[in-house]
């Protein structure tokens, strides 16, 4: 017993052996994980292309609105110049001015019924 007991008794004076330490990963919580930022990303992308479409869109129809409307100024002017005109044509073919220039250029009228072309009736 008394070797027995002897190295029971040396043991504890003999220092433990060093366990190993193994370090232990800690997973932070991320804020946002990177399901998340996908789609987010995928979404401010889509929202992005939105805006741009709409922008443009918009554009394209002022740029449409100003064109009909430089053309209706221009088809109102045209008309105003055919009304214009058309008075004229009904002036200038007065059967009163067509004799008074008949007469001043020697013309003599032996019929003195003048009728306007658009009127004569057969």
């Amino acid at each position: 017993m008394s070797l027995e007991h002897a190295k029971k008794a040396q043991q504890p004076l003999q220092q433990p052996e060093k366990q190993k330490q193994v370090k232990v990963k800690v997973h932070k919580k991320r804020w946002i994980s990177t399901g998340e930022k996908f789609l987010y990303s995928i979404s401010t992308t889509a929202v992005l292309a939105a805006s741009i479409f709409f922008v443009q869109f918009s554009a394209a129809t002022d740029s449409l609105n100003r064109d009909i409307r430089s053309l209706e100024k221009e088809i109102s002017q045209q008309e105003s110049q055919n009304e214009n005109l058309a008075y004229q044509v009904k002036e200038l073919s007065n059967p009163d001015r067509i004799l008074k220039i008949a007469k001043e250029n020697g013309l003599n009228i032996q019929n003195a019924k003048v009728k306007q072309a658009g009127t004569v009736s057969n």
